[in-house]
């Protein structure tokens, strides 16, 4: 990332975006990060560059990008899974249609563009166990039909016109400083703010719903770290596989009663979400990463609970009975 630069963070707000954006500040300088959202910040939510933007609007990108001087953007805003399938026009609008005007931005003022996959670009014809960087995708779901369609146009982006566009197929992200934002794998969050609350949780997927997870300090880790690669080492790019753990509702609640014993869970599979799950992989093979990258996570279940639990305990401190 040249000097003169910026980096632009869209859906600045969300889940991801909001630890993604002090991490970026953190290692480029406040003046270097511009956070944007559809959505306006909290009040009190601090100092920092901020636009609103909603990125269906090609105008209002061309407008931030010139005014910026943006040379690298992560493109983080998105409908996810389980609310795409309640509301598929508005996915397909805001996950593609989105994608598509901030690739063309890019063309035109030749920024680089990070654009988050996700397992859901897989489907239930892939191979569901240390699921291969290439393989069969053919996603049964909207979300993933815009997530594969996604890697597919940045791919084109950067044979047809050399935008740097590069992707990680991200798997389910556990984060404790945002509430979930309508994703099938949000048990994984819920679950320990239920836990440390109530000593019980009631979970939407079955308990040996086995799926591909990811702690956030990992996830941001890996982002930063793709873009930052030397292009020259890279095979793929949209997307490579990332992966740190892989378990099931059960295996969680387990390693959650090491801490709370007496942390009880049961189960009320929610139709819609047990189908998106059962339609994703079980675990991913991410050596494309760690060979072309040099990928690797820091966190396992064990060190990520350990972590969430004592987060989460102090985000609540004057809240729990």
């Amino acid at each position: 990332m040249g000097s003169q630069g910026r980096i632009l963070v869209t859906g600045a707000l969300g889940q991801i975006g909001s630890e993604l954006v002090p991490a970026l500040k953190a290692r480029y300088g406040e003046d270097r990060v511009v956070a944007a959202d559809i959505r306006m910040p909290p009040a009190g939510a601090g100092d920092g560059l901020f636009e609103h933007l909603d990125c269906t609007q090609l105008r209002q990108i061309q407008d931030v990008v010139h005014r910026y001087r943006i040379e690298t953007v992560y493109h983080l805003a998105a409908v996810l899974s389980a609310l795409a399938e309640d509301r598929p026009q508005v996915a397909w609008n805001v996950n593609m249609g989105g994608l598509y005007r901030m690739l063309e931005v890019a063309r035109q003022y030749r920024c680089a563009v990070f654009f988050p996959s996700s397992i859901g670009a897989f489907g239930p014809t892939t191979p569901r166990e240390q699921t291969p960087q290439d393989t069969i995708q053919r996603p049964t779901t909207i979300y993933g039909i815009t997530k594969l369609t996604g890697e597919l146009l940045c791919d084109y982006y950067f044979h047809r016109f050399g935008v740097d566009a590069r992707g990680l197929r991200l798997p389910g992200i556990i984060s404790y400083r945002t509430p979930p934002g309508g994703g099938t794998t949000d048990y994984a969050v819920e679950i320990f703010y239920q836990a440390i609350r109530y000593r019980h949780y009631t979970c939407f997927l079955r308990a040996d719903t086995r799926l591909d997870m990811m702690y956030m300090p990992d996830a941001i880790r890996a982002m930063m770290a793709l873009m930052e690669a030397d292009a020259v080492g890279l095979k793929h790019r949209n997307a490579f596989n990332v992966t740190a753990m892989s378990f099931t509702p059960s295996e969680l609640a387990a390693e959650i009663r090491k801490t709370i014993p007496d942390f009880a869970i049961d189960y009320d599979a929610d139709p819609v979400r047990q189908a998106i799950a059962d339609s994703w992989p079980q675990s991913l093979d991410d050596s494309a990463a760690r060979l072309e990258w040099g990928w690797t996570p820091h966190f396992d279940i064990t060190r990520m609970t350990s972590d969430m639990l004592e987060k989460i305990r102090a985000k609540l401190q004057g809240t729990l009975r």
